[in-house]
């Protein structure tokens, strides 16, 4: 099988796995004061300091929880009362879901926020808060935290920033960008799955957990944190990718692709090296999934959270590409991708485009 479905999850790294077989090897609650638990919390702070050092921000800032999903749960959570939220047409359904009633910013044909008019909003300076993802986990498209933050501390207004695809395909730093707090996932890193982090800048304010406990992460997030999730998120955090490899492997995927009829999308901005969403007109994303996965090729139709539903992309409808939006699949490279993957995948898709096309009942007159 070629595996070309990073963005819903990395293939585990070797120094992430060995570090969570090293410190499974050790007993004690990071919460108690004896030698034990001593010896365990010394594993789980240097994991906090690597990802600060990371990604940005102070050790103490680092918030662990059980994914990316929790994260953005939690920001929202901790940063909305009072303030009226505002999100991109694009956002994750992590960031959907958890905003109650928001205000929602379009985005151009490229995939990119508007900012005009995420400045006309935040003039009447009313408490807000505002959140925007790095890159898009369907199309790859990097969005402008950078203004989009000078913008929201112009007007007082808080700005959440779900890196979670972006970790590891591009330089991320929570204080370089000027966001208040940035999500981010082991797993999509290469890492475990089952942990991730809230990394909130000094000045982020904070209301209340959303799992409340025993008062652990400084009060923020309830419940003892898996010590050797954490080491094994430290290890993939800090390992680097040849991200020029990367894009040169995705280039070559997309030019098979665009040789036998289909639509690059998003291709017009700057986006992650590793990915692309390729529509195909006039054949359904699942029955493409469907069709390379008989070839040894795995990708994705959309987000793997609702992959195995028969649905529209909400990224690619609010970005105008009407039927595309339900006819394009994903396809991510993982950080140990190879040339013989894309040459599969490049040997595959003429086929497969070929043959579901061929099978497409002819429109009415």
């Amino acid at each position: 099988m070629h595996y070309l479905d990073a963005n819903a999850t990395q293939p585990m790294r070797p120094e992430a796995k060995a570090a969570v077989v090293a410190t499974l090897d050790m007993t004690g609650n990071p919460a108690s004061v004896h030698q034990a638990g001593r010896a365990v919390r010394r594993h789980l702070e240097a994991a906090r300091e690597t990802l600060a050092e990371r990604f940005g921000g102070r050790a103490q800032d680092v918030v662990f929880t059980s994914g990316g999903t929790e994260a953005d749960a939690l920001a929202l959570h901790t940063f909305s009362p009072n303030r009226r939220v505002l999100i991109s047409a694009i956002e994750h359904d992590a960031v959907r879901v958890a905003a109650l009633d928001p205000i929602v910013l379009p985005v151009g044909a490229d995939g990119v926020v508007d900012l005009d008019v995420l400045e006309t909003v935040l003039r009447d300076d009313v408490p807000s808060l505002v959140c925007l993802m790095l890159a898009n986990n369907e199309t790859g498209v990097v969005q402008p935290v950078a203004q989009a933050a000078a913008i929201c501390r112009q007007h007082g207004a808080l700005l959440h920033v779900d890196a979670v695809q972006a970790v590891g395909r591009m330089e991320v730093n929570l204080l370089a960008a000027g966001a208040h707090s940035l999500a981010i996932s082991s797993h999509k890193l290469g890492g475990p799955a089952g942990i991730g982090a809230l990394l909130m800048a000094q000045d982020a304010p904070f209301t209340a957990p959303l799992i409340a406990g025993g008062g652990q992460e400084r009060g923020r997030r309830g419940g003892t944190p898996s010590v050797a999730l954490a080491a094994g998120f430290a290890a993939a955090a800090s390992a680097t990718d040849n991200w020029a490899w990367l894009a040169e492997l995705r280039d070559q995927a997309e030019a098979a692709a665009v040789a036998s009829g289909a639509v690059v999308c998003g291709d017009a901005t700057n986006r992650l090296p590793n990915t692309t969403c390729l529509a195909l007109p006039g054949v359904r994303a699942d029955a493409q999934v469907i069709a390379l996965d008989l070839e040894g090729v795995a990708v994705s139709a959309g987000a793997a959270c609702s992959s195995g539903k028969v649905a529209t992309s909400h990224v690619l409808r609010a970005m105008g590409l009407g039927p595309l939006a339900s006819e394009a699949i994903r396809v991510s490279l993982p950080w140990n991708a190879t040339r013989a993957n894309i040459n599969a995948f490049a040997a595959a898709y003429p086929r497969v485009a070929a043959r579901l096309r061929s099978a497409l009942v002819p429109r009415a007159a």
